[in-house]
């Protein structure tokens, strides 16, 4: 695969990735996301900590993110991890509903409904047969647009489809997706997604998306200060005003990761999500060819296979390529930092 012109901005901010075949564990740092965090931890060793500075990322961190999924920055809540912000979404469901979520899917996205109390009721299917497995009895249904273990990517339109025709809510979650898969966040009612993987922030930067009518419902259960609708007027008393978005619905920020997340963030809100998407899931489409792999219904630039002994990342690792492996299978990633040599590399370790 030829790198197309308009992504040479954001492969140059990579000053590595040869033989790195794990965004989906975690992404590699950029050199600005790099820069940017040591020069804070530089500034801090002299002078301390400068909140105008951290609230400046995390405004430039929300913008960016509303600007790749198509969104408002009003409609994006800023979090931490994805489970804390599913827990939200949990603890706003009417008591006794009911959750579809597919069979296997990442545990952040399914625990904090499992462990919700008050009858909430968990139903699974395979993620293939979740529009069909909606019906008039399910309130929520939750899953990952691209699967973790498998790199199975869900046919959203006809979740979202199934999920209108029941009066369903959907809440997904594009951990796995946003970075590499484009993805419209006006589609969901409510959409998570942790940047550390195909973004390529640091831990700790995580965003919720809500649809207009959906924000209006829910109870803002982990309000704190930041909550406020100017945070540094709401930091004492319980006479608070809450933001008048989804922001109210924020937690106070990871100051250094969201440093760290903002270069990051805006470099691929910047790129050609298309283009992005072409070359990651061509370069995993070769690699799939040459070990005589299925081709995906939908394509994914996440591959895995069964590989119960641990055999095939053994070799992978032994010939210096960062892989993983995750419920008994083998799995590699292709990123915008992999070149066709990875490919080769791969598959060679592999006797292909």
């Amino acid at each position: 695969m030829i790198l197309p012109a308009v992504l040479a901005p954001l492969r140059g901010a990579f000053t590595g990735g040869a033989g790195y075949l794990s965004a989906c564990t975690s992404g590699l740092w950029m050199r600005p996301t790099h820069d940017a965090i040591v020069a804070d931890l530089e500034r801090g060793a002299r002078t301390g900590a400068d909140p105008a500075r951290y609230d400046a990322a995390v405004v430039e961190s929300r913008a960016a993110f509303a600007r790749l999924v198509g969104v408002a920055p009003g409609a994006v809540a800023i979090g931490s991890q994805t489970s804390v912000l599913a827990a939200l979404i949990a603890a706003n469901l009417p008591d006794g509903a009911q959750v579809l979520c597919a069979e296997g899917d990442f545990s952040s996205v399914v625990l904090p409904f499992v462990h919700a109390g008050r009858g909430i009721r968990i139903r699974t299917v395979p993620l293939a047969h979740l529009a069909e497995a909606i019906d008039a009895e399910t309130t929520l249904v939750a899953f990952s647009i691209v699967q973790s273990a498998t790199g199975e990517v869900a046919d959203a339109a006809a979740i979202i489809a199934a999920a209108r025709r029941h009066r369903a809510l959907t809440f997904a979650d594009a951990t796995q997706a946003i970075g590499w898969l484009p993805v419209d966040a006006t589609l969901f009612d409510a959409l998570v997604c942790h940047s550390y993987k195909w973004l390529c922030a640091p831990r700790g930067v995580a965003f919720l998306t809500l649809s207009d009518a959906y924000v209006r419902t829910l109870r803002p259960v982990q309000a704190g200060w930041f909550a406020g609708e100017d945070p540094w007027s709401s930091c004492y008393g319980a006479d608070v005003d809450l933001a008048g978005d989804a922001r109210r619905f924020d937690v106070s920020p990871a100051w250094q990761a969201f440093v760290g997340a903002a270069p990051a963030l805006t470099l691929f809100a910047d790129a050609d999500r298309h283009a992005l998407h072409r070359y990651t899931t061509g370069m995993a489409d070769e690699f799939r060819r040459r070990l005589d792999l299925p081709l995906p219904e939908r394509p994914s630039t996440i591959v895995a296979w069964h590989d119960p002994d641990g055999q095939s990342l053994a070799d992978l690792r032994a010939a210096g390529i960062v892989a993983s492996g995750r419920a008994g299978r083998a799995r590699v990633a292709f990123h915008i930092f992999n070149d066709e040599e990875d490919v080769t590399r791969a598959a060679r370790a592999l006797g292909r």
